[in-house]
């Protein structure tokens, strides 16, 4: 279990991580967390490679429980901003990053698995593309629309119901799916480049396993 240690932090670390930063935006439709929670899938796909399907899906349910603990105890902790106080971590946007998180990373594993025998960057770029669509419309659905209020009726997201031009040049839709068109935009690109560390990554892990 040792040596999936490292992996299970690592996760745990992405989950909270990205929790805190998808409060805050980064210029006008993205948030911070949109360059975090990609990580994951690459922590993902370096595991399902090198250890093998069982000891991936293990990685993603104990960096889940670590994770969504961690979540939890944000939504106790207090921060001040702006003249008022907020919990790092909403109930909402824990919820919705535990849910997306679970299903998205184990759709992941399982079309990982599915190609791993064809050319070696098909596997991840596909499971990682597939996991990030998942996992992008589930989140953003969960933790922003209007619709799910009832899941924390404390929480004012009106903010994120904003109905504006989809990119500032699209048709009309409410600000937080802008938002999440623009985070899969970005994990998109970075599934693309994570090919790169991927690759890397698992020649190290390989040659210390042989």
């Amino acid at each position: 279990m040792n040596k999936y240690l490292p992996g299970i932090l690592a996760m745990a670390a992405v989950v909270v991580a990205s929790n805190i930063l998808v409060q805050f935006l980064y210029g006008q439709w993205l948030t911070w967390g949109a360059f975090t929670y990609p990580i994951a899938f690459l922590v993902t796909d370096v595991m399902n490679r090198v250890y093998g399907v069982g000891p991936a899906r293990r990685v993603v349910v104990a960096g889940f429980i670590v994770g969504v603990i961690c979540s939890l105890i944000g939504t106790q902790i207090m921060l001040q901003g702006d003249g008022y106080t907020y919990p790092a971590v909403t109930l909402r946007i824990a919820i919705g990053s535990g849910t997306a998180f679970l299903v998205a990373q184990l759709t992941d594993v399982a079309v990982f698995n599915r190609l791993r025998e064809g050319a070696w960057w098909r596997a991840p770029l596909a499971s990682t593309l597939i996991g990030s669509s998942l996992d992008t419309a589930i989140f953003f659905t969960i933790a922003f629309s209007g619709a799910l209020t009832f899941i924390e009726p404390g929480n004012d997201v009106s903010w994120a119901g904003e109905m504006l031009p989809l990119l500032g040049a699209g048709p009309v839709a409410p600000l937080w799916v802008s938002l999440g068109f623009a985070d899969w935009l970005v994990k998109l690109s970075l599934a693309l480049l994570a090919l790169v560390p991927f690759r890397i990554i698992v020649g190290s892990l390989t040659a210390r396993t042989t």
